[in-house]
């Protein structure tokens, strides 16, 4: 069976050595955020995730959850003493806000959690993982009352939280929705209708569960315009805060998955539910998005964690299947044929994968700290700043990472041959749980449209302006860094590529949508490709400062160099090939009449 190892020392090397996260130890939450408190936390978790969750991820994929004649769902055996133990841990709450009952810990450290809870055990860790955003978005958009009810039992972890958007009809397009909420005397709604694909929807996990659920009011208009957001509870809140009668809302069926079978995927009815408006009327996308870009960074570290995984495994593999011989003579002299690590082959497929790993960790946890600094910041410009670099970047993190995520999950497979089709080795689990990370929470395709349609040219492509700045600036400071002597014409190309692609695609975007359209994929992988080579430049800069001040751990950071050079000489040179088809149109896309197909 598979096994898992937190990369503790590498979240700790990438938060204290390339982020230096002490710089922020004046901003609320970094003051606490020494790095012997980081360490002693991420150890912990490290422990929890390996001993606890990691023995579950296997045997809750092979028992799934169980629907029961009343509704009611049980998880996979060990699930719900794991659930207690990670409360017991106060691990819900960790970067909560201290008002209603966290700890305070920066987002960036809570990112950290995350990915150590997807890579042990994908399925477990989206019952709490939910949570979060529709924690976020009551904060944000519900007023004093509903954060006094809701927050503080979400965060100790005694409740959880959903998102309900799509119905059997209707997923990316909204406005089609059916599911309706009529006003009562009381002020409430009666929420009628059902939604499908809901993840965590139903579960012994908990004592209450807190649906967040899209509906349209009779008088609003009959499109996306005229959608609401409603908190709907498993359970009626009374006024003290305690539980009382059982809403209308019901599991009608657990959907039959590819993977994450460990997690209930729920099809919800809702028969005159009593639900409650969140935020104005007509405006429950607004509020929604609060959820989706909080919930499309999460699974964005699906697509890491999974490719993390599947790597080690793929490793300890390689170290121990003998087969065949070195080209280049011998390696195992004594044994009856080599470790299969000694082919050029194996070796780019497990580099393909952690020089995708370590460049993408660092990344999400950099975008993890802009997340923090846009609400914490000191000044209006940082916070803006911030903003600008989570909106253009969530597409790629989302998009980018978990089609990397599902690629390296199936390279690592390979790396097994045959044993790897083989259920009993356990590498078919994590290809299977990845594969959702491309669909839910918009398709990647949809996060390509988002990222052309919406990031680049909002604000008067503000964003994106700046992070070409940023780019350009850099590799004019470090021109003659002879630490980047191997990196910065890789990335110095990549970045070409990307500024004629944008060029392109502002020229003809606009002429002809389907131009946009058709390039939409190509473009977001070739900003992945640039963000994570001006990663590994950091990166490498950074290991080198430690050798140089003389640090023992001289393996470790000569390996970071050696990995970031094969990302920047055999990854990076995608660019072209990326722009191309960026540059290439929509023409031969859209030249076959639909009847043709």
């Amino acid at each position: 069976m598979p096994t898992y190892r937190a990369p503790i020392k590498d979240m700790n090397f990438i938060l204290h050595d390339v982020l230096n996260i002490q710089q922020y130890n004046t901003l609320p939450g970094y003051n606490e955020a020494s790095p012997d408190i980081v360490a002693a936390i991420l150890e912990e978790a490290g422990k929890f995730v390996e001993n606890e969750l990691q023995p579950l991820n296997h045997s809750g994929d092979q028992e799934g959850c169980t629907r029961h004649e009343d509704g009611s769902v049980t998880t996979p055996k060990g699930f719900k003493e794991a659930y207690a133990k990670f409360i017991e841990g106060g691990w819900t709450g960790l970067s909560s806000p201290v008002e209603y009952g966290g700890q305070g810990m920066p987002h960036v450290l809570g990112m950290c959690l995350e990915e150590l809870l997807l890579g042990a055990n994908h399925a477990f860790a989206m019952y709490p993982g939910l949570s979060m955003g529709a924690m976020s978005a009551i904060r944000l958009e519900g007023t004093d009352t509903q954060k006094d009810k809701y927050l503080p039992p979400m965060i100790e972890g005694r409740w959880t939280g959903t998102m309900n958007l799509t119905e059997a009809h209707c997923g990316t397009d909204l406005g089609l929705m059916k599911t309706k909420a009529t006003p009562q005397a009381d002020g409430s709604y009666s929420v009628k209708g059902q939604k499908i694909f809901i993840s965590a929807g139903e579960h012994d996990l908990t004592e209450n569960i807190v649906h967040l659920v899209l509906a349209k009011t009779p008088d609003g208009p009959d499109n996306i315009k005229g959608v609401s957001l409603f908190i709907v509870p498993k359970f009626n809140v009374n006024e003290d805060g305690s539980l009382g009668k059982r809403n209308g809302v019901t599991c009608g069926s657990i959907e039959e998955k590819m993977g994450i079978h460990g997690n209930s995927t729920c099809v919800l009815n809702y028969d005159g539910a009593q639900g409650y408006l969140l935020g104005e009327i007509n405006k429950g996308m607004r509020a929604m998005f609060i959820m989706m870009n909080a919930a499309r960074i999460g699974v964005g570290i699906q697509g890491l964690a999974h490719s993390e995984v599947s790597y080690q495994n793929a490793v300890d593999y390689a170290k121990d299947r003998l087969q065949m011989r070195s080209l280049t003579g011998p390696k195992n002299p004594d044994g009856p044929a080599d470790p299969i690590i000694v082919h050029p082959d194996v070796r780019r497929m497990l580099l393909n994968s952690r020089s995708f790993n370590e460049a993408a960790r660092t990344l999400m946890l950099e975008c993890a700290l802009d997340v923090d600094m846009l609400h914490i910041a000191e000044t209006l410009e940082e916070r803006q700043a911030a903003d600008d670099r989570v909106s253009l970047l969530t597409p790629v993190l989302k998009g980018v990472f978990t089609d990397r995520g599902y690629e390296n999950a199936t390279n690592a497979q390979q790396v097994y041959g045959g044993h790897g089709y083989i259920q009993e080795w356990g590498m078919d689990q994590f290809v299977r749980d990845v594969r959702i990370a491309q669909i839910y929470e918009g398709t990647n395709g949809v996060q390509a449209l988002d990222l052309v349609g919406r990031k680049l040219g909002a604000n008067g492509g503000r964003a994106m302006q700046a992070y070409m700045t940023e780019i350009a600036t850099y590799l004019k400071a470090n021109a003659d860094n002879d630490v980047l002597a191997d990196y910065l014409p890789a990335l110095n190309t990549g970045f070409k590529d990307l500024q004629a692609a944008t060029m392109w695609l502002m020229q003809n975007g606009l002429n002809n949508p389907d131009n946009a359209g058709a390039g939409s994929v190509a473009y977001m992988h070739l900003l992945g490709h640039v963000a994570l080579g001006y990663t590994w430049c950091k990166i490498a800069l950074a290991a080198q400062e430690k050798l140089d001040a003389g640090d023992s751990d001289i393996d470790y950071l000569q390996n970071k160099i050696t990995i970031g050079r094969y990302y920047m000489r055999r990854r990076m040179i995608e660019t072209a090939a990326l722009r191309a088809e960026v540059e290439a149109g929509a023409e031969d896309v859209m030249a076959l009449d639909a009847a043709g197909f």
